[in-house]
């Protein structure tokens, strides 16, 4: 059998674009990356878009072309309508594979999409047969990942005593600061956790981490301590610090984060305390609270195994079961 061949939408949001590419690298094809870049056009809703490449520059355009794809994977709605096209242009023949909600359109256009894969925290409540529910969001973080990440990281930390600790520390979004108070919030309750747990706290700091934050941070906790600061010299340790936590905790206003660290299989601390995250964060921290992926971070520490969380996996087998594909061992 020859295998089909796929397409992923890979635009400005870097973000919905590791969700596509875990998906593809999960299904497990060779697959292509169209690099799609936007026109001021792009900011019209996508009913008005349709099925067509409005909104997209010329360059972008000009690497959309025969011989089309069999499986187009995208997320976000921007993308959507360009999926859209694709498959018209394929002669309806293109299986569409949707991240998120492609956005306003009518039935018949939402029908296009043979699997849109919809994470339970969002508000949606439209029951459809192509849509698949998922917990979080899709990323690029496997077992085979961490194994090789940890080899490559190993050596940095001889000599740190262990328990791990990797801290994932995002920052402020829209309404909800994270500023000096929050970070001596969470210093104080990281300080209880080493006090209890021994080992080293191992930091990262995101772009959204605000300057003020990083100072509380760097002068409050106790050695022996690890902070990156995003802008540092040298190679971001995200994924690093991923393969080697023996426990991670992370703040709650990432969705992505949250997701990334419960594909570890140790304990996952989610720090969001009252006011800090949007409605539909604190849905995803209640199911990973439910589901047993995390549990709140209070400061004090508790140890628990868990499957780790892989949505890509679970709608590349979806794309696979569809398409006819056997499924992997």
């Amino acid at each position: 059998m020859v295998a089909p061949s796929v397409w992923v939408l890979a635009d400005d949001r870097a973000g919905n674009v590791n969700q596509a590419l875990g998906v593809a690298e999960a299904l497990g094809l060779p697959f292509e990356v169209k690099q799609i870049r936007y026109t001021g056009l792009a900011a019209l809703p996508n009913f008005m878009r349709g099925a067509s490449t409005l909104g997209l520059t010329d360059a972008s355009v000009g690497q959309l072309s025969a011989p089309w794809p069999e499986v187009v994977i995208g997320a976000g709605r921007r993308v959507a309508p360009v999926s859209r096209w694709i498959k018209r242009m394929a002669g309806g023949r293109a299986f569409l594979v949707q991240i998120m909600f492609p956005g306003g359109y009518g039935a018949g256009a939402i029908g296009e999409f043979n699997l849109i894969a919809v994470p339970r925290h969002d508000s949606f409540s439209d029951i459809l047969p192509t849509v698949l529910r998922i917990t979080g969001a899709p990323h690029r973080v496997t077992p085979d990942r961490l194994d090789r990440e940890a080899e490559a990281w190993r050596e940095r930390f001889d000599g740190y005593p262990r328990p791990f600790i990797s801290v994932l520390v995002g920052g402020a979004t829209k309404n909800r600061p994270f500023g000096a108070r929050e970070a001596a919030d969470f210093a104080d309750r990281l300080r209880r956790l080493q006090a209890e747990a021994g080992g080293t706290l191992l930091l990262t700091t995101s772009r959204r981490t605000p300057a003020e934050a990083v100072a509380v941070l760097e002068r409050s906790l106790p050695q022996p301590m690890w902070l990156y600061k995003v802008g540092d010299t040298g190679e971001n340790p995200y994924f690093g610090l991923l393969a080697l936590a023996d426990a991670v905790v992370v703040t709650g206003d990432s969705v992505s984060m949250c997701s990334e660290a419960c594909a570890t299989q140790g304990p996952v601390f989610i720090h969001a305390p009252p006011g800090m995250v949007a409605p539909k964060h604190a849905r995803l921290h209640a199911e990973l609270y439910r589901l047993g992926y995390a549990r709140p971070f209070t400061g004090a520490f508790e140890d628990w195994s868990h499957p780790p969380l892989n949505a890509a996996r679970e709608i590349a087998l979806a794309v696979r079961q569809n398409l006819g594909l056997p499924l992997p061992g």
